[in-house]
C-alpha cells in the first residue's frame, strides 16, 4: 500500500513540509499512491494546544482517518510520503501488529522519544517513538494498533537529543551508536531474531552539506552515500515491510536530485500492495 499523507501539524508551524511532500509525490509520478486528506481544523499559528501537544485536534482527526484507511485495506506493506514524523505511530503500530518483533530503523537527527510533558516544543513530531512505546499521552493511545518494545528501536544518524530523551534511551540501552556502522547494526538485529523492518527516513538525518532542504539542519550527519548503502544492505539482509520519506521541504523537483537514490530505494524498489 502506498500512502501520501503530508501531515505538517505535528511540527508546529510546518513551513513547507506539506509542499515538500507534494514535490516528492510529483517526482515519483506514481498513481498507486492513496491520498489521505488532512484535517480542516485550524492549526499552526491558529491551532490550540491540548494535553501538551500543539495542534492536538487536527492531528488526532487526520491520524484517525489514516488509521481507518490502513485498517480497511489490511496491507502487507506500507510506503509513505510525508509529512512530519508524528504520522509514524499509525503505520509502524499496524505493521508491528502484523509482524511481531518488527525492527524499527529510525534514520533521524532527532530521537523523537519525548513525552508531551517533557517536550520543550510540545510538537508531536518529537514524540512518536515514546507514543509507540505506550508511554506517551493516553489520549493518543486509541490511534495505535499495537505498542513496541525499546529493543525494537535502532537509530541511524541521531545526534540532537534532549536530556530527558537521552535518559530514556540509556534506561533500556536503546540502539543509538555515535557513529553509523551498518555491519554492527545488522549483527545486532540478527541477534534479536528480527527478520522484518520498518525504515523511517527523516531527511534531516543527512549531513546538511549533502542535502539541506530539510525542516531542520543538524551538522555532522550521515552522508547520502552512507544512507543509501545502509538502506540497500538492510534490504538485502531483511524483509522491509514499511518505509517512509519525511520532512523534506523543497518545492522544486530539480532540488531532489541529490536524494533521488534514497527516495527510489525506499519507495520505488519495494513490492508494495496495490
Amino acid at each position: 500500500m502506498k500512502i501520501y499523507f503530508p501531515q505538517w501539524q505535528g511540527s508546529g508551524t510546518g513551513k513547507n513540509i506539506e509542499d515538500g511532500a507534494r514535490t516528492i509525490l510529483e517526482y515519483l509520478n506514481d498513481s498507486e499512491f492513496i491520498k489521505v486528506p488532512l484535517s480542516d481544523i485550524p492549526a499552526g499559528q491558529y491551532g490550540e494546544k491540548k494535553y501538551n501537544i500543539h495542534n492536538y485536534d487536527a492531528i488526532t482527526e487526520q491520524l484517525s482517518r489514516l488509521k481507518k484507511t490502513i485498517e480497511t485495506s489490511q496491507p502487507d506493506t506500507i510506503q509513505t510520503i510525508g509529512g512530519d514524523c508524528g504520522l509514524e505511530i499509525v503505520p509502524v503500530s499496524y505493521l508491528n501488529q502484523k509482524y511481531p518483533n518488527l525492527g524499527v530503523i529510525w534514520f533521524d537527527a532527532h530521537a523523537d522519544i519525548n513525552k508531551p510533558c517533557d517536550s520543550p516544543s510540545c510538537n508531536f513530531h518529537g514524540m512518536p517513538l515514546r507514543t509507540l512505546l505506550g508511554e506517551g499521552s493516553v489520549h493518543m493511545t486509541p490511534l495505535l494498533f499495537s505498542t513496541i518494545q525499546p529493543s525494537q528501536i535502532h537509530y541511524v544518524g541521531v545526534r540532537d537529543i534532549d536530556a530527558v530523551e537521552l535518559a530514556r534511551i540509556e534506561k533500556d540501552t536503546i540502539y543509538a551508536p555515535g557513529e553509523t556502522n551498518i555491519e554492527a547494526m545488522i549483527t545486532t538485529l540478527q541477534s534479536k531474531d528480527i527478520t522484518h523492518l520498518y525504515l523511517h527516513f527523516d531527511f534531516d538525518c543527512l549531513e546538511p552539506k549533502d542535502y539541506d532542504k530539510t525542516y531542520y539542519q543538524v551538522k555532522d550527519g550521515v552522508t547520502i552515500k552512507q544512507a543509501k548503502e545502509c538502506i540497500e544492505l538492510l534490504q538485502q539482509n531483511f524483509t522491509v515491510v514499511g518505509s517512509s520519506v519525511l520532512e523534506s521541504v523543497t518545492t522544486k523537483v530539480s532540488e531532489l536530485k541529490p536524494i533521488e537514490g534514497i527516495i527510489n530505494a525506499l519507495i520505488s524498489n519495494q513490492n508494495a500492495d496495490k
